[in-house]
């Protein structure tokens, strides 16, 4: 018991702050994802529980939470620059489970595609694959394509883990409960980021991990918008960035808009059921975390 202690007590702040951003990570996945499971749900007529909408209505709300995902990026890059990590990302998961917590009471589309589309993707565009990248800056230089790596992935498969927790709720309790979950989820996490997330080593008396004498992080910003605005500017005349910018187009087209939106309910469609599409999730969930930690290329010196 005393070794371990020792052992906990030896740990780099940057590995606990890096395991506080993977469980973040994961679940603000399975955040974005959820929308997939309430298509048919909402769907159903008033007497079963739903709200009669059409699937391109409820798919709409996804389209917003999708929209604000991306162009949440710049801005809480430079907001996390201004203001800090753990602020930004305190406000953010109280922002998703507010957002989450407030579609158990709507009554019409619009509500949903506000509350769901727009709050709940504010929430979220806050702790997606920008925040892996700030803290990896921030806290490493010795193995920093690794952590990337690892933060990505549990940014991307993260939802293809939950999905199928959720969906015995969806099927047992009803998509209310689904919500709450994500509500009650979020707040969870909000002591821990406060606890044990920091927003740079200078504030635990440390250097990033691996760096040398006199390293230290970029002093902040002052004004966050300006900044992601010209962030923007420089990066649209880059090749590099177009590159990019159409590779996760093409992500963004297939596993967030097609498979984590419309999955579970063309499963259902064709006789597989939530529990079988579940499986089938956590499969791929699986193999993208080891794909993406593994096609990472990083130094160990």
């Amino acid at each position: 018991m005393t070794a371990a202690v020792t052992r906990l007590r030896r740990l780099h702040p940057a590995v606990m702050v890096a395991g506080i951003t993977f469980l973040i990570l994961l679940g603000a996945s399975g955040f974005r994802a959820a929308p997939g499971l309430l298509v048919k749900a909402l769907g159903k007529p008033k007497e079963q529980g739903g709200f009669g909408w059409s699937k391109a209505e409820v798919s709409l709300a996804s389209s917003v939470n999708l929209l604000f995902l991306g162009l949440m990026g710049p801005f809480a890059a430079a907001l996390m620059g201004r203001f800090g990590l753990r602020k930004v990302v305190i406000s953010a998961l109280c922002i998703v489970s507010t957002g989450a917590l407030l579609t158990t009471v709507m009554t019409s589309l619009w509500q949903y595609i506000a509350l769901w589309g727009g709050v709940v993707g504010v929430g979220v565009g806050c702790m997606s694959t920008i925040l892996a990248s700030n803290v990896a800056n921030r806290w490493f230089v010795k193995c920093k394509g690794l952590v990337t790596g690892v933060l990505m992935a549990a940014s991307s498969a993260g939802g293809l883990i939950f999905l199928p927790l959720l969906s015995g709720l969806a099927g047992n309790q009803g998509w209310r409960w689904v919500t709450r979950t994500i509500a009650f989820a979020a707040l969870a996490v909000v002591p821990l980021a406060f606890l044990f997330l920091r927003n740079k080593p200078e504030d635990v008396g440390m250097r990033a991990y691996g760096a040398a004498e006199g390293w230290a992080t970029p002093a902040p910003v002052k004004n966050p918008v300006r900044v992601a605005y010209r962030a923007l500017c420089d990066a649209w005349r880059s090749g590099a960035f177009l590159l990019l910018a159409g590779s996760f187009f093409v992500c963004g087209l297939s596993t967030n808009g097609l498979i984590q939106t419309h999955f579970y309910s063309s499963a259902d469609d064709h006789g597989l059921g939530y529990a079988t599409a579940g499986n089938l999730l956590l499969i791929i969930g699986f193999f993208d975390v080891i794909g993406t930690i593994a096609s990472t290329r990083y130094r160990l010196d």
